[in-house]
């Protein structure tokens, strides 16, 4: 019989944001580390090969998963300087930050992907982040691809914040800090590496399985499913290793076959197994990041990439939000 945790819904759009209460980052009482659960899935199952679910999404309510962890570097030091980051409409990353902001006290901006987007209503995403007490600044893409240019992000930074001091955190939220922090989540799995060789986890920056990596012990696994196209994950994650570390750490591969059409995009086929995977074990799947990790493992499974009796660890880094 399957384990079943129960379901978990969707965070509703929020009302206004509470006060801040200065409180420290060990006073919003994280579930760390995360629980670890087996699940008895038939994809795994019938090729001997158990599924085990790391449950980031339960670390906090409101900075769930590889986000509270990307995060930490920042809540450690959370001051009045004003956080600036980037993301597009719908951006995970976004809602964690001003979230994170709401609950400590330091004022936060989102630069928003998407000029056009200023004079329409605010998606719930967005509005979530308003409601937090997000500043938003919208710019054009053209101008949005540029932002890695150093004389382009400092123009960003300095439109966003004025002249007062900025902690400026990149898109997803995987500088070296983040990367560094998030090897903490492979530390917490080395614990079961003479259990557990295998540890997965969705990619979009590739951040959290840099450090992920890191923090495994030597003869355990990380695999990266990612959830956009391009193929460029690879390089992008040994650059946060050589940035964070000062060169690589563990060993890791990165998928590139399961992304179903790019970011935020799926198809029947994941949406098919998604239902079927929550109504089995009562679990709530995040289409963008979660359901393409357990549809990319299970199709990895069905094509003999584990051995009989692996046991995998699936890192579940967020739960769905409204899209509507």
């Amino acid at each position: 019989m399957s384990t079943r945790p129960g379901p978990v819904p969707p965070p509703p759009v929020p009302p206004a944001p509470r006060p801040a209460d200065g409180r420290s980052p060990h006073g919003l009482r994280p579930l760390l580390p995360s629980p670890v659960q087996e699940v008895r899935e038939p994809a795994f199952e019938r090729y001997g090969v158990r599924l085990l679910l790391k449950r980031d999404d339960l670390i906090h309510p409101d900075i769930p998963g590889n986000k509270w962890r990307k995060l930490a570097p920042v809540l450690a030091e959370a001051d009045s300087r004003t956080v600036v980051t980037f993301g597009g409409a719908w951006s995970n990353h976004l809602r964690a930050t001003a979230a994170a902001g709401r609950l400590l006290g330091f004022p936060t901006v989102g630069v928003v992907r998407g000029e056009e987007l200023a004079g329409r209503p605010l998606n719930a995403s967005l509005a979530r982040c308003r409601a937090d007490g997000m500043r938003l600044v919208f710019i054009s893409r053209a101008r949005y691809r540029m932002k890695g240019d150093p004389r382009v992000g400092a123009e960003l930074v300095a439109e966003a914040a004025g002249s007062g001091p900025a902690r400026v955190v990149p898109e997803g939220g995987s500088d070296h800090a983040a990367v560094r922090a998030c090897a903490v989540l492979g530390e917490e799995l080395a614990a079961l590496r003479e259990t557990t060789p295998v540890a997965a986890v969705a990619c979009g920056t590739g951040g959290t399985l840099a450090g992920l990596a890191a923090g495994l012990a030597p003869e355990q696994e990380a695999v990266g499913v990612a959830v956009l196209k391009g193929g460029f994950l690879g390089a992008e994650v040994a650059a946060h290793q050589r940035g964070a570390f000062g060169g690589p750490r563990g060993r890791w591969t990165v998928e590139d076959g399961f992304h179903h059409g790019g970011y935020a995009r799926t198809s029947p086929e994941l949406e098919t197994f998604a239902a079927a995977f929550e109504e089995r074990h009562g679990l709530a799947l995040e289409r963008a990041y979660v359901a393409k990790l357990l549809h990319g493992l299970a199709s990895l499974t069905a094509g003999g990439r584990f051995r009989r009796g692996t046991a995998v660890a699936a890192v579940i880094t967020g739960r769905p939000f409204p899209t509507a």
